[in-house]
């Protein structure tokens, strides 16, 4: 590697809320791969994918992996489908659906939350604390890779920053300003599908690229918001590699000069393709700045309890 050259190159590989943006646009304009009003109303992408081989029946009966919360988690701060704000990057249509795993039917008015760093690897609320960005870390991040790797199931997610610095911990940190981009939660059909715009998400030291979701369950949709009930899935969703090596060709991603660590080397992800998190991915391999759609049903159990903090 010379210059300035990314390092990304060398691998090549609450729960009381208020409700706000009850109009969220259903559109989706994409350059037109994404402007199907059908697939941001939650309609699962069912044509040509990329990442797991897996399909929706084979799945079924297959309980979706628990992950770590994180130590980034802001509890149901907004409630819209559209969490983009002016966040830059690939534009991502987020198609899921949610089942109960042992009767294959869909579970209706569930809450879902998803968050993810932006394209930089920067997560909204924790600016000061997120290890990715064009180059140059904050001053209160670690200055080299994690030392703690964990010898058997993970602890949880790198602290990005928090003081330990290793890929261990997961605990909750206190937002340290008052940023939401790519952050929000809405209620599944009843098919059990939800659907998000936002940006494809970018990577950070330690870890590789993903999306955080939770699932709520037993509550109330009032006028406030979303009330009770119990979190019964804690999870993340991650991308083929060669849909993010594609992504970092893309400004702004191609700007990042943050290591990458890559599907295969991360810590929280199981390996166990559609029932680990990885999502069906669309989109033009020959131009993925259109935009990308990314489709997953998870099996969850709504009798259980995983809030994501003990793993």
């Amino acid at each position: 590697m010379t210059g300035n050259q990314p390092k990304h190159k060398k691998d090549l590989t609450r729960r009381k809320v208020v409700v706000a943006g009850a109009g969220a646009a259903v559109a989706v304009g994409a350059a037109g791969t994404l402007a199907a009003s059908g697939a941001f109303a939650g309609e699962t992408s069912t044509t040509a994918s990329a990442g797991s081989s897996s399909t929706e029946s084979e799945a079924c009966y297959k309980l979706t992996s628990e992950t770590t919360e994180g130590p980034y988690y802001i509890d149901a701060d907004k409630i819209r489908r559209d969490i983009t704000e002016d966040k830059e990057g690939i534009p991502l249509v987020l198609n899921l659906k949610v089942i109960d795993a042992e009767t294959c039917k869909p579970i209706a008015n569930a809450a879902v939350d998803i968050w993810h760093c932006d394209a930089l690897g920067i997560y909204s609320g924790y600016e000061s604390l997120s290890t990715g960005g064009g180059g140059t870390a904050p001053t209160d991040a670690p200055t080299d890779a994690p030392s703690g790797t964990p010898s058997g199931t993970p602890t949880g997610e790198p602290p990005s920053g928090a003081p330990s610095g290793g890929t261990g911990g997961g605990g909750h940190e206190e937002p340290t300003d008052d940023e939401r981009y790519l952050r929000g939660t809405w209620k599944t059909d009843k098919q059990g599908r939800v659907a998000f715009r936002t940006i494809f998400p970018g990577w950070y030291r330690g870890r590789t690229v993903h999306i955080h979701t939770k699932v709520h369950v037993d509550g109330k949709w009032t006028d406030a918001g979303y009330e009770g009930g119990h979190t019964c899935h804690t999870g993340q969703f991650f991308f083929a590699e060669e849909a993010v090596l594609a992504s970092a060709e893309v400004e702004p991603y191609s700007t990042s000069t943050t290591e990458r660590t890559t599907l295969t080397e991360d810590t929280i992800y199981d390996q166990s393709g559609t029932t680990g998190g990885l999502l069906k991915l669309k989109y033009d391999k020959k131009n993925i700045a259109k935009g990308v759609v990314g489709s997953i049903t998870m099996g969850v159990d709504p009798d259980s309890t995983n809030d994501g903090t003990s793993l």
